[in-house]
């Protein structure tokens, strides 16, 4: 019986921190629209941190990116180069659906990303493989940008596995000066 107790309190906390999660629809009224093709054309450099789940910076980076378009087919080119002297590549292949609707792909991500844009905020979703100590393992990303205005984005990730939030991603994003390089 103890069990059973431990059990349904178990599960009304979760059900009450999964009903406090921030809902994409609750950005509807919010400015500046966030329009991800016009954003993300052209150079941009980010600066962003890995935080573990203690909250403790585990990396730092800086990123430099080179957004394409043609018609709704977007290509993001991202280069990482991390304080440890790491330097990783990704290519998003992206294509603009109705309704402020994305959805994407890339050398790392397992199968399709998904997002949308309300307001001055965008959802992005997908599957990550994560390369650690010699293996890949893969991870849930839940992706929040908010454009601040038309020069600056900050964008905050949960890194989950099996539902768990693992570790944080924070980054800022500025166009304003495309000539900055990351070295």
């Amino acid at each position: 019986m103890k069990s059973f107790y431990r059990l349904s309190i178990l599960l009304i906390v979760l059900l009450s921190l999964s009903s406090c999660t921030t809902k994409l629809a609750e950005y509807q009224a919010t400015s500046p629209t966030f329009d991800i093709k016009t954003y993300f054309t052209g150079n941009i450099v980010a600066w962003g941190m890995v935080q573990d789940y203690t909250n403790n910076v585990t990396r730092r980076f800086c990123v430099e990116i080179d957004g394409q378009w043609q018609g709704n087919k977007g290509l993001l080119k991202e280069v990482f180069y991390f304080v440890d002297g790491e330097v990783s590549y990704r290519n998003w292949q992206l294509t603009k659906l109705a309704h402020g609707k994305y959805q994407g792909s890339a050398e790392d991500v397992v199968g399709q990303a998904y997002g949308q844009q309300v307001g001055f905020a965008f959802q992005w979703q997908y599957n990550l493989l994560v390369p650690i100590d010699g293996d890949q393992i893969q991870f849930s990303l839940d992706d929040w940008m908010y454009q601040i205005d038309e020069y600056r984005v900050f964008n905050r990730t949960e890194m989950k596995k099996f539902g768990v939030t693992l570790a944080e991603i924070t980054l800022f994003f500025d166009k304003q000066l495309p000539d900055k390089k990351c070295q």
